[in-house]
């Protein structure tokens, strides 16, 4: 799957549910998501983890969906040519 695929998934899963929340209160829930992943970092639980970087992922889909922003162009666009500073892939940057 795509990143705008997903974006666009997440959208029609939780979007309007989401836009009611708000940018504040959606932004509130990435949080606790990213605290979430932390502690299975943290804690070594490998069977956690991809469970919680796909919630991080989920979440932050649809803070850029509320934001009006593509999360794949946004990417392809800062770091499509390599480092945003250097332009090397892998980054030259000292």
């Amino acid at each position: 799957m795509r990143l705008s695929e997903f974006q666009r998934t997440i959208e029609a899963i939780y979007g309007e549910r989401d836009r009611a929340r708000g940018l504040a209160g959606t932004h509130m829930w990435f949080q606790e998501e990213v605290g979430e992943l932390t502690r299975a970092l943290r804690r070594d639980r490998r069977a956690e983890l991809a469970g919680e970087f796909a919630d991080v992922l989920a979440w932050l889909a649809t803070l850029a969906s509320i934001a009006g922003v593509d999360l794949e162009a946004a990417a392809r666009a800062k770091y499509g040519h390599g480092c945003p500073r250097c332009r090397a892939t892998p980054c030259a940057c000292a």
